[in-house]
């Protein structure tokens, strides 16, 4: 892929988002509150427990796009330093922050300033101490190494223009012993990259995604151990919302 096609896709991404970040503040202003972005059924905050909804304030749902709930795929833990990979209108940050506890804290990872501010201001509604919003690429992550003992993201893995650089990175930040935990598209290794771009316009996968051994393969190239991926629901013909565990080694 050319760095001029990488930059467009890149900036297709950020022009969607941010249109999305924008109808959910504008919404906020209406007498009903902020209006939910709209994919399909196997997107969004219906992929949450009705419990971790009601939590959170109603612009971190309605921003809500992803294809499923990594705060529960990670497992979280009391006192985890949490890194959300394109952490959007920051529902998986928030999620993650309660998850950890004040001993713990989140960090959110977005590219697009609208979005960035929409998660700022939904963290500032509940209270939240322990978030921090940083923006960034989650191909270069703007965080030292082996700091981080979670990595989730979800859904937005598949939309990266250089996903070998997106493990490297997660590897590099995560500290010995630390795990992923993210839900992502994937596709069946049937399929032909033509064929998963047919089908990523259908699911908003604007820059196609992996297929479940390349995905495989991807992590495993960047030092990742214990690699799972399982499919959870379709979201098109050969094309699943799966969830994604690894491990980076403990060190010797």
């Amino acid at each position: 892929m050319s760095d001029e096609h990488s930059t467009d896709l890149r900036e297709t991404v950020r022009k969607r988002y941010a249109a999305s970040a924008l109808k959910v503040t504008e919404g906020g202003t209406a007498c009903c509150g902020p209006e939910p972005v709209e994919i399909d059924d196997n997107f969004g905050s219906a992929l949450y427990p009705t419990a971790d909804r009601d939590a959170l304030p109603a612009e971190a749902i309605a921003a809500s796009l992803g294809c499923g709930n990594p705060t529960a795929v990670a497992e979280l833990r009391e006192g985890e330093r949490v890194l959300d990979l394109g952490s959007g209108g920051g529902i998986d940050v928030l999620l993650s922050a309660r998850r950890v506890g004040p001993t713990g804290k989140a960090y959110g990872l977005d590219m697009t300033e609208e979005m960035l501010a929409l998660a700022i201001g939904n963290a500032e509604r509940t209270g939240a101490t322990n978030v921090e919003f940083l923006k960034g690429t989650i191909e270069a992550v703007p965080l030292p190494a082996n700091t981080i003992d979670v990595v989730i993201s979800n859904c937005v893995i598949n939309l990266s223009v250089d996903k070998p650089a997106v493990f490297a990175e997660t590897f590099r930040v995560l500290r010995p012993g630390g795990r992923i935990g993210v839900s992502d598209v994937v596709a069946d290794d049937t399929l032909t990259p033509a064929q998963r771009a047919e089908r990523g316009d259908y699911v908003g996968c604007i820059a196609g995604a992996l297929s479940f051994t390349e995905y495989r393969t991807g992590l495993e190239a960047a030092g990742f151990t214990d690699v799972d991926i399982t499919p959870t629901h379709p979201v098109a013909d050969g094309m699943h919302s799966a969830v994604v565990r690894a491990t980076k080694p403990a060190a010797n």
